[in-house]
């Protein structure tokens, strides 16, 4: 059995919901035997929010707290100190200190992820206009882990149920007509059929590709862009091997369950993408495709409104961590098997290789 992997996790914004979740998920101890939490923030923070699940009858989580990495124990929970010892926390109730702590312990998480101190990153949820400043000027995490690591990212949401990959991410709806293109599109099909191959090990991956205009633009009368841009990507990415299919109207595609036949969808925009996805997978995982680093999210905001009454739901943020686990270990095995294919067809010469043989594969029926 190799070395138990290291996990960090970052706060995000201490006005929210992101430190209860984190302490129900911990107070149960067991965790400690799968890998080695690291938390990225204030204790300050952490004891406030431990008072409010303690009176809810959850176990106290004890801390290993370090300054930084080098201080951790593995069978512990860590907790790396990040910024003053002394913060003012003001549950559901938006603040530039609680936007300057999420930042803070999402620097120093990121720095170690670099260094390759931990393996992935698990990032609670920040409040993005809080978090603004002269040093931190991003639109979402999406786009700070696109600028601190290589690769061009994909916003991919998953869940047991499906996956969603995004053409565009933070864009006003009134610009996203104007972004798309056939080469933005080809472009994520490659990107989203990668990462199924290598994070989630489908063999040959089937990608539903959404329409932009309501019924696929119905022949040109609502839109051109699915004939002029998306059939035409469709097309290119087949061509390369990429099994892309649609494009589909987005409201018939998931109302009648199409998605169950699909290992992925694209979606054109966010919404288009997101709100089904939410609805129908409550305690999915926001995952950053496409990076050479593993970052993972839990699927929910902030939640001021519920902030600091102990009511959150850490699913969410628990499928993060063991998704974020699952692909660390899915691409290891995934460069494993790439790094001698010759070396693995010999040792498989004489036995009949079936779709089950390869790491973690899913596969069709």
């Amino acid at each position: 059995m190799g070395k138990k992997m290291i996990i960090g996790i970052t706060q995000g914004d201490t006005n929210g919901i992101g430190w209860e979740v984190i302490l129900k998920i911990f107070s149960d101890s067991r965790i400690v035997e799968l890998f080695t939490p690291v938390v990225y923030g204030s204790s300050a923070a952490a004891a406030y929010y431990q008072k409010v699940l303690k009176e809810l009858e959850y176990e106290v989580v004890r801390f290993n707290v370090c300054d930084d990495i080098r201080g951790i124990q593995h069978g512990r929970v860590n907790l790396v100190e990040c910024g003053p010892k002394e913060l003012n926390i003001t549950p559901g109730r938006p603040s530039k200190a609680g936007g300057e702590a999420a930042a803070l312990a999402l620097r120093k998480a990121c720095d170690d992820l670099k260094m390759g101190e931990i393996d992935a990153v698990v990032t609670a949820p920040i409040d993005k206009e809080m978090i603004q400043s002269e040093s931190f000027s991003y639109t979402g995490h999406t786009e700070f882990f696109a600028k601190e690591f290589d690769g061009e990212p994909l916003m991919m949401m998953i869940s047991e149920l499906m996956r969603v990959g995004l053409v565009t991410i933070h864009l006003p709806v009134s610009s996203v007509a104007g972004a798309l293109s056939k080469e933005i599109i080809v472009e994520r099909l490659t990107q989203i059929n990668h990462s199924l191959r290598q994070d989630f090990g489908v063999v040959r991956p089937r990608i539903a590709v959404m329409s932009l205009n309501p019924h696929a633009g119905d022949g040109g009368l609502l839109g051109e862009e699915e004939q002029s841009i998306i059939k035409p990507a469709i097309v290119e990415a087949y061509e390369m091997g990429i099994l892309s299919f649609g494009p589909f109207a987005a409201d018939g595609f998931f109302a009648a369950g199409q998605y169950k036949n699909y290992d992925a969808v694209l979606a054109m925009y966010h919404d288009q993408g997101l709100a089904p996805f939410k609805t129908l997978s409550p305690d999915g995982v926001n995952f950053t495709a496409s990076l050479d680093a593993v970052r993972t999210s839990p699927d929910h905001g902030v939640a001021y409104d519920i902030a600091g009454k102990g009511v959150a739901n850490e699913q969410s943020m628990r499928n993060a961590i063991y998704d974020a686990m699952d692909i660390v270990r899915r691409r290891e095995a995934w460069q494993e098997w790439n790094e001698n294919p010759l070396e693995h067809f010999e040792r498989e010469k004489g036995r009949d290789i079936s779709v089950k043989d390869l790491p973690d594969a899913e596969h069709e029926d």
